[in-house]
């Protein structure tokens, strides 16, 4: 299969582009900066903030091969802080790599799957997604934001044969964490003062959280079926409780363990 992920230099992205390059499939991957080359796999330097070169990076896939049998969208990153203390270009930076990035490139991958008949469209959300985390009001309002997109489109493109897939994955050991821009005025810590503990219980769970690979084992396995199911909660086990806490607990309830769990 012909299979283009965005942001494959590190975390998720790399670990899926070794493993679906490694079961030979095709893979072509974009990435901001120049990074060691997996082999087998076509690097693609594409910023997903710019049009002209999203539109050059699908160009190139089709030109090259003619089709897109599946897309990922998986670049993404995050900003963190008290939502009192994010700016506005915080936000308006957050939304346009993770919700604007994805809908420039299915802007242009949708018409090549709905001429071609098909194909599988898997967008990484995250558990933030499906509940407002604490000091990541950001990347909570972004990774929702793709849930609200991708369950449109799975309406709208399912006549064409077109899946559309969500992954929702909970803490994981990446470089995320590390990249991760948050809010350091010394006020913002003043006042909420819950901030520094909460932040040192997120950053610890995640540089303890899974490994990329599992999530990589996963992705393996929906490029294979033929019917996948909408959405993938992949965590722990702890985590993939409170998802279905959520769901079935009254908002108020559910709200009063999160503050628990934060501290706050």
């Amino acid at each position: 299969m012909v299979i283009l992920i965005t942001g494959i230099s590190s975390g998720f992205g790399k670990a899926m582009a070794e493993r679906l390059s490694g079961e030979g499939h095709k893979v072509y991957g974009t990435c901001r900066r120049e990074v060691e080359h997996i082999p087998g796999v076509v690097y693609i330097h594409a910023e997903v903030t710019d049009d002209s070169q999203v539109e050059a990076a699908v160009k190139q896939v089709t030109d090259a091969e003619g089709r897109i049998d599946v897309f990922i969208n998986n670049a993404g990153m995050g900003i963190g802080g008290p939502l009192e203390f994010n700016s506005v270009e915080d936000a308006r930076r957050q939304m346009d790599v993770n919700w604007l990035g994805m809908v420039r490139f299915l802007h242009f991958v949708v018409p090549v799957m709905r001429r071609q008949g098909g194909g599988k469209i898997i967008c990484l959300s995250s558990i933030g997604g499906l509940m407002g985390l604490p000091f990541q009001g950001l990347y909570s309002a972004s990774k929702f934001a793709i849930e609200g997109y991708c369950e449109a489109l799975r309406l709208e493109t399912r006549a064409f044969g077109i899946k559309v897939v969500v992954l929702e994955p909970g803490d994981f050991s990446t470089g995320f964490t590390a990249q991760r821009r948050s809010v350091a005025d010394p006020e913002a810590y003043e006042v909420y003062t819950t901030y520094a503990k909460s932040l040192e219980s997120i950053e610890h769970d995640e540089s303890s959280g899974l490994k990329p690979e599992v999530l990589a084992r996963k992705v393996s396995k929906i490029v294979r079926m033929r019917n996948p199911r909408y959405r993938y909660v992949v965590a722990s086990l702890e985590q993939r409780l409170s998802v279905f806490i959520n769901a079935v607990l009254p908002p108020s309830w559910f709200a009063a363990i999160l503050s628990s769990y934060y501290k706050l």
